[in-house]
């Protein structure tokens, strides 16, 4: 790729935040929430389960959760040629955080550093007491699941256990989101890849970077909130067009 064919946005920067969503995971196997084929569009009733009010409250929906957790794609699931472009980018030497909304860990599985990686929204695969804020492994709890526990208790204190993840009703964590404000701010491009950017605060990243001015690239398949302050909309499905990307970005380093 030469200098001619680097688009504007990707020349001279160094610096890169990228914002991914449920939809850098489809190509992977991993079902989005809000799409056409989402969890909830196909059962609306199950996005009640990840409400924090209701799941505190109600074992039946405690049981539903961890049952739709325990066949979850994720398990089995590895990263795609989205995730892995993007851990490209980051051995080619440019400065590249990751700022997720999903908690799946595939970004981590390209052996990009963790440290790089902030899990805006928490992680399945860990779980923790919301009575003594007991850590563990997820895969112990399922565990207890798959033999018959519907509604496990922590072993510490007996008290409810969830998946580390923030729920509707949740705050993030404030340590977390403030570290992210300063990714975005201190960035040169931010890449919003296969979120709808309708969820706050997390999509306020987005503005958050444009105000401090950063460039904006927006890939993902339907419109978003934020196209209007967009540098490029980007349409294409998420696998070809984040290896293309990376790919200019890269060349763009010796142009």
């Amino acid at each position: 790729m030469n200098e001619a064919e680097v688009p504007e946005w990707g020349r001279g920067v160094r610096r890169v935040a990228v914002l991914t969503g449920a939809g850098i995971s489809t190509d992977s196997g991993v079902p989005d929430y809000r799409g056409p084929n989402g969890v909830w569009t196909r059962d609306p009733a199950l996005a009640d389960a990840f409400r924090y009010d209701r799941f505190m409250a109600d074992p039946d929906v405690r049981a539903r959760f961890w049952q739709t957790y325990l066949g979850h794609a994720a398990w089995r699931a590895e990263p795609n040629a989205g995730h892995h472009a993007l851990a490209e980018l980051d051995r080619a030497g440019l400065a590249v955080r990751i700022l997720t909304q999903n908690v799946d860990g595939l970004h981590q599985m390209t052996g990009i550093a963790p440290r790089k990686v902030l899990e805006l929204h928490g992680s399945m695969r860990s779980v923790v007491c919301t009575g003594c804020r007991q850590r563990s492994p997820a895969s112990e709890t399922l565990a207890r699941v798959a033999a018959g526990e519907t509604d496990p208790a922590c072993p510490a204190c007996g008290g409810i256990l969830k998946l580390a993840v923030v729920l509707f009703g949740q705050h993030l964590d404030h340590d977390t989101f403030a570290q992210a404000e300063k990714i975005a701010e201190a960035s040169q491009l931010l890449l919003a890849v296969g979120s709808s950017l309708q969820v706050e605060p997390v999509a306020s990243l987005c503005r958050v970077a444009v105000l401090a001015g950063a460039r904006l690239v927006i890939v993902n398949r339907d419109p978003t909130p934020y196209d209007g302050m967009a540098d490029a909309l980007v349409r294409e499905p998420i696998s070809t067009a984040l290896p293309r990307i990376t790919a200019a970005l890269t060349a763009a380093q010796s142009a």
